[in-house]
């Protein structure tokens, strides 16, 4: 049996995520008029700080995520008859709702309004207690040197290398626990590269008035394309950290690097402001006009995120109207006129994407036993009515792109327009093939981004182009 107490840090050891940065979101989302109080709860003190922000914020502590391998190795510790005690400088409030989910500890140690638990003051504190060298310490961060110079053994939990590197010269390193990988790959997932794709439909009204080929009009809209999805990432890096909770109890978003603690959520508070600034910058490079439906876009998508997203119906009509946006937008950026039929037929095909997306949502959380969606105004058994909608609101989109057809427009622009009539089968195939995949559970995510990379959706679209540019310029023979 192991007589030497383990004293284990909370926040990035015990813990994947630092409570504080989750309490100050955590305000955002409940109470943001409370934001104004923390310069005067700051200047009574770092612990009284971190006692009001956690009785404002009202964190849900059951959905942080915990380090399980830690988890795994402090079971075995107590088995042994290991002593446990957790040391945080989090808010006793926090401690103590924490040490009760895990239930291993024998003591806990934490801020108090009036002492702030980290560096020398945990130290002074567990050398009081324990005696110099009398605990072991597992911790993870700059201001845990002092205490590990005043322990036996040192336990390195999710540091940096120049962290762990001083770890090893004023204390014995007795276990490391490595840091989550935080590659490109994670950058780019963190930051939704992938979603780039769907502002590719800033390049549809140079391609619907078969302008592709202009050299200017498409430098001014690839342009655009970097400063719209510059500006979307930041905007989802805000919608992830403003979404934690509902994110760690959905079965798929829990995954992704702040709701999983991979990446610290502090980083997403950092890069948000820099990615607007770079991507309105870039939006104003390109125009004015630009600019003002790139800021419309980002108004909605930030109302979209704060609480319209949780009322059934208006967030599909919501999403359809981002999408739609894109369009607008491209058009802005190459000086394109927009037609009627252009606006009718995205406006009702977004509406379908949105309501698939939803639908798989419903899909997904009812496998699961829910009964309601996180974070969502419907219930899992909407999902027949949210499939109706959508799929009424697909095929009014192709019947709408098949009214275009007959239009004086399209006799103006291709060459064979009887030819063009071939894209209607082809929509008709793929809004039908998309709500199939999601009946089936199968569409695990955006449709438009899953359109670009599924099999069957990349054939109709090269059919669908292709039919669009022999009926432009003719047939070859």
């Amino acid at each position: 049996m192991e007589s030497i107490p383990l004293v284990v840090d909370l926040d990035g050891t015990l813990l994947r995520t630092d409570t504080l940065y989750e309490s100050l979101l955590g305000l955002l989302r409940s109470s943001p008029r409370d934001l104004l109080h923390l310069p005067a709860w700051l200047a009574r003190g770092k612990a009284y700080f971190k006692q009001q922000v956690a009785r404002s914020a009202k964190l849900n502590l059951d959905t942080l995520p915990l380090n399980e391998e830690v988890l795994t190795w402090l079971r075995d510790q107590k088995a042994n008859g290991r002593h446990l005690v957790l040391a945080t400088g989090a808010d006793a409030s926090i401690a103590e709702q924490v040490a009760h989910r895990v239930g291993l500890f024998d003591e806990v140690l934490s801020s108090n309004g009036t002492i702030n638990l980290t560096g020398s003051n945990k130290a002074t504190v567990l050398q009081e207690r324990f005696g110099e060298k009398g605990f072991d310490y597992a911790g993870n961060s700059r201001k845990d040197l002092t205490v590990w110079r005043h322990a036996r053994h040192a336990i390195v939990v999710n540091a940096r290398s120049s962290i762990a590197k001083r770890a090893d010269e004023v204390c014995n390193v007795e276990l490391t626990f490595a840091a989550p990988s935080r590659g490109p790959r994670t950058w780019l997932r963190m930051l939704r590269v992938h979603q780039w794709l769907k502002n590719l439909l800033l390049f549809t009204p140079i391609a619907a008035a078969h302008q592709l080929i202009d050299p200017t009009k498409l430098l001014q809209v690839s342009t655009a394309f970097f400063a719209f999805s510059i500006s979307a990432s930041a905007v989802y890096l805000a919608n992830d950290l403003l979404d934690l909770e509902n994110d760690r109890r959905h079965p798929r978003k829990q995954r992704r690097a702040f709701a999983s603690g991979q990446m610290p959520s502090w980083v997403g508070a950092l890069l948000t402001p820099v990615l607007l600034i770079v991507g309105v910058g870039l939006a104003g490079v390109v125009g004015m006009t630009f600019l003002q439906w790139l800021l419309v876009y980002l108004a909605i998508t930030s109302a979209y995120s704060f609480g319209l997203k949780r009322l059934a119906i208006i967030d599909a009509l919501l999403l359809a109207l981002l999408y739609t946006l894109r369009v607008i937008a491209g058009a802005a950026a190459s000086d394109t006129p927009l037609s009627f039929w252009l606006l009718a037929f995205s406006i009702f095909l977004f509406l379908s994407l949105a309501f698939v997306k939803r639908y798989a949502e419903l899909q997904i959380q009812l496998l699961e036993g829910s009964e309601k969606a996180h974070g969502r105004g419907y219930s899992t058994s909407d999902a027949p009515i949210v499939q109706l909608l959508g799929v009424s609101s697909g095929f009014a989109a192709v019947l709408i792109l098949a009214l275009y057809l007959d239009s004086t427009t399209v006799q103006d622009l291709y060459r064979s327009p009887q030819m063009v009539w071939g894209a209607v089968p082809v929509m008709l195939y793929w809004v039908s093939w998309i709500w199939l995949k999601a009946h089936r559970g199968e569409m695990h995510d955006d449709p438009l981004v899953f359109a670009m990379r599924e099999p069957a959706s990349l054939f109709a679209g090269a059919v669908f182009a292709g039919i669009l540019i022999i009926g432009a310029v003719g047939w070859p023979w």
